[in-house]
């Protein structure tokens, strides 16, 4: 059996729940990979959105609330890793007189 919502066939479990309950996952989960300033802004919408569910559609206000509290996977950043110092102790020297 076929499942469409809203005219359009979900292929993955995100995707269905996205069309049915009408929210937008990244929205409220956020990328893996985001800048603070994106991040802020994607946080100040999500809030509005959220504020605007709470008075529409309280289930899917709170489903949407659970996720803002979800951390999305994070990428390994690209590049160089840094290099840990080990500070090593200075040799004891035996027998020299001070």
């Amino acid at each position: 059996m076929k499942m469409i919502v809203a005219g359009r066939e979900p292929v993955t479990a995100t995707e269905f729940v996205e069309l049915a309950l009408g929210i937008d996952l990244e929205l409220f989960t956020g990328p893996a990979a985001e800048s603070a300033l994106e991040r802020a802004a994607r946080l100040d919408v999500a809030r509005e959105v959220l504020a605007e569910l709470r008075e529409s559609d309280p289930e899917a206000a709170a489903y949407a609330a659970s996720l803002l509290r979800t951390l999305p996977l994070t990428s390994r950043p690209s590049g160089r890793r840094s290099r840990r110092t080990v500070r090593r102790a200075a040799p004891v020297r035996s027998g020299v007189a001070a």
